[in-house]
């Protein structure tokens, strides 16, 4: 497959970019430096209508993944590396960004629990812990494929806490930045 080349600028941007407007409302274009199909892949939100008590939080996909890992009551998949051959061609194909479709960018809850050795015995240490309620393949997929940073879906409730705990460096501006265009 040709690798698609992003509209947006020669370089590959570090830090999250502000979503752009699509047909059906923002698309966030996360880059993928070390994929070989194609150098990046668009996401849109889960939860669009108006009034939702949901909101896209940009993470630190390395942190994000960290904190999922450590859901033991969830389904936690295996590293990309190890899944079928028909499974790794059917995420790419449909994270294509030449699709007409644009895939649902993951939806996630998080919390945080004791950590682990004396200091979490006794409440002074925590970790956060995330589940995925829809796209733990895809991020897993992104993460392998080079992204750094990822949008992600959660509960009102819940973004200050993976704000805190997962949030990419640069998100608060880029959040900003973004709510700025909306309006």
């Amino acid at each position: 497959m040709p690798k698609t080349s992003m509209s947006m600028s020669a370089e590959m941007p570090s830090i999250p970019s502000p979503p752009l407007q699509g047909g059906s409302g923002p698309v966030w274009v996360v880059p993928l430096p070390a994929h070989q199909a194609y150098d990046h892949v668009r996401l849109k939100r889960v939860f669009t209508t108006d009034g939702t008590r949901h909101e896209v939080v940009v993470v630190d996909l390395h942190k994000l993944l960290l904190c999922a890992d450590r859901d033991d009551t969830d389904y936690v998949l295996k590293p990309v590396d190890d899944w079928h051959v028909g499974k790794v061609r059917g995420i790419r194909e449909f994270l294509d960004p030449d699709n007409e479709r644009v895939p649902q960018m993951p939806y996630v809850t998080i919390t945080k629990r004791r950590g682990i050795g004396i200091a979490g015995w006794l409440g002074l240490a925590h970790v956060g812990v995330v589940a995925f309620r829809n796209g733990q393949h895809r991020a897993r997929y992104l993460a392998w494929a080079g992204a750094m940073w990822l949008p992600v879906e959660v509960h009102e409730r819940e973004a200050p806490l993976l704000r805190e705990l997962c949030g990419a460096a640069g998100e608060d501006d880029a959040q900003r930045d973004a709510v700025q265009q909306a309006v």
